[in-house]
């Protein structure tokens, strides 16, 4: 009979504790989460968690990282299947919808248990709505080098763009009987737009694009 890895068991022990944390934050929320639920759910001891852990804190920010990770990967293969600047932008916000869409309890942990964790998580809080802002500037300054819009101040724009974004999940997310997310992809995206200066005719054409399809459907498979 083969013996088991010590290090693969380790490992296969420390993903279940940081599947069960996953789950027990976005049913319980962050405060309302105690690790004696998190080693129930994992079927491990308390003291399973802490030689993995040090804290539930360490486990939030851990789980806070690979979520993001996991985002950040699908928007970029969505983005990779567009080459004009513009369709990268849009494709971006078209996944990420998509995705929370699908995945209720990521778009949770990253808005409202991240939110509600308190001064704690500030600075990863901070981090975290940099990285997305980054990554819409990071869009919108190949659009004003390809001249597909018009030179404007791409960093507040892109923390614009997060802010708006930010908001219809979080309302989404708090909404006692939610509409579907995607649909607001077309206010969005018309309202995103324009406030980077996109020609009017250039929203209009791309307009026909359904939220789901395309570059949307293929970021949701990781």
């Amino acid at each position: 009979m083969p013996r088991t890895d010590p290090a693969e068991q380790s490992r296969s022990r420390r993903e279940r504790i940081l599947d069960a944390a996953f789950t027990a934050f976005a049913q319980r929320g962050y405060r309302d989460t105690a690790v004696d639920d998190i080693a129930s759910a994992a079927e491990t001891s308390k003291g399973g968690i802490y030689f993995h852990f040090p804290s539930k804190e360490a486990i939030f920010r851990e789980l806070m990282a690979t979520t993001a990770d996991k985002l950040v990967a699908r928007v970029e293969r969505a983005v990779a299947l567009e080459t004009e600047p513009v369709a990268k932008a849009e494709a971006a916000l078209r996944t990420v919808l998509a995705t929370f869409a699908g995945h209720r309890t990521m778009a949770r942990v990253l808005f409202l248990d991240l939110a509600g964790a308190g001064r704690a998580f500030q600075t990863e809080t901070n981090a975290l709505h940099a990285r997305f802002a980054r990554l819409i500037r990071g869009y919108l300054d190949e659009a004003v080098a390809t001249g597909a819009i018009p030179a404007l101040d791409t960093d507040t724009t892109s923390v614009v763009w997060f802010g708006a974004l930010n908001e219809v999940v979080a309302r989404w997310l708090l909404a006692d009987t939610p509409e579907p997310l995607e649909d607001t992809y077309p206010a969005l995206r018309e309202v995103l737009l324009r406030s980077a200066g996109v020609p009017e005719g250039r929203i209009r054409r791309g307009g026909a694009q359904e939220p789901g399809s395309g570059a949307a459907r293929e970021g949701t498979g990781a």
